[in-house]
């Protein structure tokens, strides 16, 4: 049995960090802005607690189950074929279209992270006492719009989420590539003015490293890499200069760094995303995808009983008599296909070649690890990082062996499940047998790390999906269901909240002409070139 290590849940401070906020949350992209942005209630300098804010605006960086159940889950998920289900408001899974499945990210990010980082921008910008405040906090929005360019494309950008702060109501499209030019920059900018003798004026109101200095600089530095890797194919000069400059300054090199938010076991805002929607809110709806845990069995990675078990009753809510956490026995872990039913015709589940006599057979994920209300969200990893070395590596970006960074990156995210409360994890022994059964290859190489980055961003899933698209690894088979929208292919983007073409529309429709499909999801975003 694997049992959850409770030592590693910590304490936090979630407790009325997002209570009172909503009244900042205002992006410069809705409605009503005329009586918002000239809101006499709004939360004065003197008044607000602005740590809290850095707070709350980490809360939305893990995520909320709102636009977690959708984009994340929902969408991301099972189009990059972690997850399967045969729900049809399980959008990805069939690629069907769901308007405000799709504007989720946006609609709950740009009022909430974006309004509140940009508020602690404007407080702590000159304030010597708050120095590592203000850096952190441009850490932290460069990770939140990473995400909203990569989800949509072209966004709001420079004049976004300034409807409090200086009434720019609506704001226009930033070009991607513009975008994250500027985001290499507030990287650069915010690690190189971190100061360790500036007094921490966080401490726990951080949620991550607890104002640490120096954990912030590699984090900024890691995120430099992940930024600058996923150019790599549509500018690989500016990708190369950037990946240097990650590596001189510092990456994170341990798991023990890895960027995390610890998570409360309950079921309001501060529990996991994920978690509390796998076990809470819609316990029934997935089960482990065919691709995923076949992927596994065919390789006989000794991960796959910490992704998955097979619950009995997995209808059942956590919290509620006769929760059921499943068995994890290696041996009984089967995926469901992608693009099944349960409709009683050709796509129904019990017609899958695999079906193993009842949906309740299939793997749900594992109910000891990622599926908690209390599970980790992790940021940002080691592991990653090291997968990314190795690409990088065998472009010629930097010094040393491919074969190492990618043996370290698949042996770190075989360790780092013990984050996830694996016990008793995947032995020193066990990861060893693994990479000799499946060794590196210089030919395979793109494809090889490609999957391990896939299978090491497990649960964040917009990471997973982002880079799948970069790269066309793994090798996924995409389904053709009736009823989809992209002509039976991979989703490439989300599309734009409906409202953009009514309420911003001159600055919605400015940035529709420039994606060669329109707003579809099959039109490619600037740095998304791969076959």
């Amino acid at each position: 049995m694997i049992l959850i290590n409770g030592a590693m849940i910590k304490n936090k401070i979630y407790q009325g960090v997002l209570a009172g906020l909503m009244i900042l949350s205002v992006s410069g992209c809705q409605n009503a802005f005329e009586s918002i942005n000239t809101d006499p209630n709004h939360i004065t300098k003197s008044s607000m607690d602005y740590k809290l804010l850095l707070t709350a605006t980490e809360v939305y960086t893990a995520g909320t189950d709102w636009e977690g159940w959708r984009n994340s889950l929902i969408y991301c998920s099972t189009m990059i074929q972690h997850l399967s289900s045969t729900q049809d408001y399980w959008c990805g899974d069939k690629y069907t279209f769901n308007a405000g499945y799709s504007s989720a990210f946006w609609d709950r990010e740009y009022p909430n992270a974006v309004t509140n980082v940009l508020e602690v921008l404007n407080r702590y910008k000159g304030d010597a006492t708050n120095v590592n405040a203000y850096n952190i906090a441009r850490i932290l929005k460069v990770i939140t719009f990473q995400r909203m360019t990569d989800l949509y494309g072209d966004v709001p950008y420079t004049e976004a989420g300034y409807g409090y702060i200086s009434g720019l109501r609506y704001p226009k499209y930033d070009k991607q590539q513009d975008i994250y030019n500027d985001l290499f920059k507030e990287l650069d900018e915010a690690a190189q003015a971190l100061d360790a003798n500036a007094t921490n004026t966080l401490g726990s109101a951080d949620l991550v490293y607890a104002g640490d200095v120096a954990s912030w600089k590699k984090l900024a530095y890691s995120e430099m890499l992940r930024l600058a890797m996923r150019i790599s194919n549509v500018d690989a000069t500016t990708a190369q200069k950037w990946v240097a400059k990650a590596v001189q300054g510092g990456l994170i090199s341990s798991n023990s760094e890895n960027a995390i938010i610890q998570h409360d076991a309950t079921t309001n805002d501060a529990a996991n995303a994920n978690g509390k929607v796998l076990v809470y809110q819609d316990a029934n709806a997935t089960r482990l995808s065919k691709t995923f845990v076949d992927m596994m069995k065919n390789t006989q990675d000794p991960r796959l009983i910490y992704f998955g078990t097979v619950a009995k009753n997995p209808d059942i809510a956590w919290g509620s008599p006769g929760y059921d956490y499943g068995d994890t026995t290696y041996v009984k872990q089967v995926g469901m296909p992608n693009g099944v039913d349960e409709l009683g015709k050709a796509t129904d589940v019990s017609k899958a070649s695999n079906y193993p006599g009842s949906i309740n057979n299939y793997s749900i994920v594992n109910r000891y690890t990622f599926a908690r209300c209390n599970a980790p969200t992790f940021l940002l990893t080691y592991a990653q990082n090291q997968l990314l070395l190795a690409e990088a590596a065998l472009k010629g970006w930097v010094s040393g062996d491919v074969q190492t960074y990618y043996n370290n990156g698949v042996k770190a995210a075989m360790d780092q499940l013990a984050q996830t409360g694996a016990n008793p994890g995947v032995s020193t022994a066990q990861q060893n047998t693994y990479l000799s059964r499946n060794p590196y290859s210089s030919a395979t190489a793109l494809e090889q790390i490609g999957t391990q980055y896939w299978i090491a961003s497990f649960m964040d899933e917009y990471e997973a999906w982002s880079n799948w698209r970069r790269t066309g690894f793994p090798k996924l088979t995409p389904v053709n269901y009736y009823g989809n929208v992209t002509n039976g292919t991979i989703p490439r983007r989300f599309t734009y909240p409906t409202s953009e073409s009514t309420v911003n529309s001159t600055n919605y429709e400015a940035a529709v002409s420039r994606l060669s499909g329109g707003d579809k999801m099959t039109s490619r975003m600037w740095w998304d070139v791969a076959k």
